[in-house]
């Protein structure tokens, strides 16, 4: 039985790698899984998540000249599910139907014990983020002073 790309295999593993894993296939040829197609989240260490002589199920993914076969675990495995979108509100739906001239909304300032949305978090690193470097502006400019005393008072 020869490889072919797109089918799924049994095979069990040979070896590891710092950059995959080395899998013999039921049909005795060996192939190597990367360490990206290990599984759906980021790998760092293979060995957290395979041992040798365990059996996994594999795809295979490519075959490059020399015959050499490319697998993969986390294309066998189920797609995990997606979040659904919430639904987009459309520009009717903000639209203000007062002859007013519309003023920028400003968030409420929250207490900080209770929870705090996104935005208003952001507002409250941006103000602590503005006071700090004028704080560091002002205290460089007061460690440079006017520089007169320096070039004979030009």
């Amino acid at each position: 039985m020869q490889v072919e790309i797109g089918s799924v295999y049994e095979g069990t593993v040979t070896g590891l790698t710092n950059f995959g894993a080395f899998i013999k296939l039921e049909n005795g040829e060996t192939g190597m899984v990367h360490i990206s197609e290990v599984a759906a989240e980021f790998v760092s260490d293979i060995s957290q998540y395979l041992t040798v002589g365990d059996t996994v199920k594999v795809k295979a993914i490519d075959i490059n000249e020399k015959g050499k076969v490319s697998l993969s675990i986390k294309q066998t495995l189920p797609e995990p599910e997606k979040p659904k979108p919430s639904k987009p509100k459309t520009q009717n739906q903000n639209k203000s139907f007062s002859s007013a001239p519309r003023t920028p909304r400003t968030a409420p300032v929250r207490e900080q014990t209770g929870p705090q949305s996104f935005e208003d978090m952001m507002a409250r690193f941006k103000a602590q983020s503005d006071e700090k470097i004028s704080d560091l502006k002002r205290n460089a400019n007061n460690k440079r002073g006017s520089g007169n005393h320096r070039h004979g008072g030009k």
